[in-house]
């Protein structure tokens, strides 16, 4: 055991060491060649790569209500009551990612936040504006305000590159304590099973990841940003080794929507269904193994329509990478930029081919979102009619119709009556529900009762509300 954990430690220092001092040599993996690799240090890469790592301070507030205020009697004889605000703060990391002052960070970091604070290394604080927020990848992008000044920012290192057994760092801020570095190794890539965000596929790494250090760097032994630290398996609320970061690839594409300011991020559009393939599946393939992403659908005029992709096709890979399951595809296609196009590898009827898939962007005329705020059961929702970029981005079926919520206040009256995101309205007391408007129409007629028909994960419900 000791001499299995001494030979980690001085690997780890070795590879630390000729990645500072030859950035080139970063991809000679090789154990020490001497006694004097012993005494190496990362100190020169946290000395180069600390100023640009922050801690995030979000404050919210609250309305601390008394439900003895719904009672008229009680507002009578009690002067009606105020309510008393509260402040809620939650404490992140995050990584200044261009010298203008631009900082990643996670969305649950900031969610909500009414008031974001940015403090640097050396303890100087900045308000922060919310420049964009993407939660289908749970990134955030803010920009430091009322300062011209040139800030450290890492560079992105190109994390397909990246391999198990890497030697990486984890700098954040844990339980509030201040700036902390710890050390590890890559313990996995393209990890699909995680359920943390719509992307399936982090870094799995066993350098110390704890409460506080979500939005915080990944580093390489080049200095540079390999993922955005953002959850960790836990069972008791501390690091267990076992952390996941957002790959930097992702993170890049999110930063370059921000720098070209948009309040979105554009993502190319397949336009088909997929699924995992099962054993089953595999042995009705004459597949060796159950992987790939298997086609279930294809949208009539979309991307994969056009370049030829059809129903039963299995993709095994793209632009050269290898597939293992529609999460991994689904990582791959949405990194890729928009314009030209990408080259598909598919199995079909046993045979290899290969299709060229445009990248381009989902229809998304007709959205027309609104937040319902007429009292009723659906007040604090927003909602949107259901467009080919409306139902991409909530893993809808390409063909489904109608009105659908993308939002939820946490204290609205929606979210405490039950509602969630990605539920779909077919009718409000017997009047079908086609577009946002209709919604909004129904929800403004005063009733007794409220008659939902709604669709929530493929299922029919049928609720009855009291008004």
């Amino acid at each position: 055991m000791f001499r299995a954990n001494w030979t980690a430690i001085v690997t780890a220092l070795c590879i630390g060491f000729s990645a500072h001092f030859n950035p080139a040599a970063a991809q000679d993996r090789r154990v020490p060649s001497s006694p004097a690799e012993l005494r190496l240090s990362y100190a020169p890469i946290v000395q180069r790569v600390q100023p640009a790592v922050v801690n995030v301070y979000a404050a919210k507030v609250v309305q601390n209500r008394n439900p003895l205020l719904d009672d008229p009697i009680f507002r009578r004889f009690f002067g009606g009551g105020q309510q008393q605000e509260q402040v809620q703060r939650s404490l992140g990391s995050g990584v200044i990612v261009d010298s203008s002052g631009l900082v990643v960070t996670n969305v649950h970091v900031i969610e909500g936040a009414d008031q974001v604070k940015v403090s640097l290394s050396d303890k100087r604080e900045f308000e922060a504006e919310i420049v964009l927020k993407d939660p289908r990848s749970d990134l955030a992008v803010l920009r430091l305000k009322d300062t011209k000044e040139k800030f450290p920012a890492l560079e992105f290192t190109n994390s397909d590159e990246l391999m198990v057994g890497d030697v990486v760092m984890a700098i954040g801020n844990p339980f509030g304590v201040g700036q902390t570095v710890t050390h590890g190794i890559i313990s996995a890539l393209a990890r699909t099973q995680v359920g943390i965000t719509d992307y399936q596929f982090f870094i799995q790494t066993d350098a110390a990841i704890n409460p506080g250090n979500s939005g915080g760097a990944l580093v390489d032994m080049n200095g540079r940003l390999a993922g955005i630290n953002t959850a960790i398996y836990s069972r008791s609320g501390g690091s267990q080794g076992i952390g996941f970061a957002i790959p930097a690839n992702m993170v890049r594409v999110v930063v370059a929507s921000a720098k070209g300011g948009g309040k979105a991020v554009k993502r190319p559009w397949l336009g088909a269904k997929l699924q995992a393939v099962t054993p089953e599946i595999a042995e009705s393939l004459g597949l060796r193994s159950p992987s790939g992403a298997l086609v279930a659908s294809v949208v009539p005029n979309g991307p994969a329509a056009k370049a030829g992709l059809k129903s039963s096709d299995l993709i095994t890979g793209i632009d050269g990478q290898t597939v293992d399951d529609p999460n991994a595809f689904d990582y791959r296609f949405a990194t890729r930029p928009l314009g030209g196009t990408a080259q598909i590898d598919v199995q079909r009827a046993g045979k290899p081919t290969k299709l060229a898939v445009a990248l381009e962007t989902a229809p998304d005329t007709g959205r027309n979102e609104l937040v319902v705020t007429a009292r009723s059961p659906f007040q604090g929702a927003k909602v949107s009619s259901i467009t080919p970029a409306v139902a991409d981005e909530l893993h809808l079926d390409a063909d489904t119709e109608g009105v659908v919520i993308t939002e939820l206040g946490d204290d609205s009256p929606a979210a405490q009556v039950g509602f969630q995101k990605g539920d779909i309205i077919l009718t409000v007391n017997n009047q079908k529900i086609g577009k946002t408007g209709d919604l909004e129409k129904a929800a403004g007629v005063s009733q007794r009762l409220w008659r939902i028909t709604l669709v929530r994960g493929g299922q029919q419900i049928n609720v009855t509300l009291g008004g």
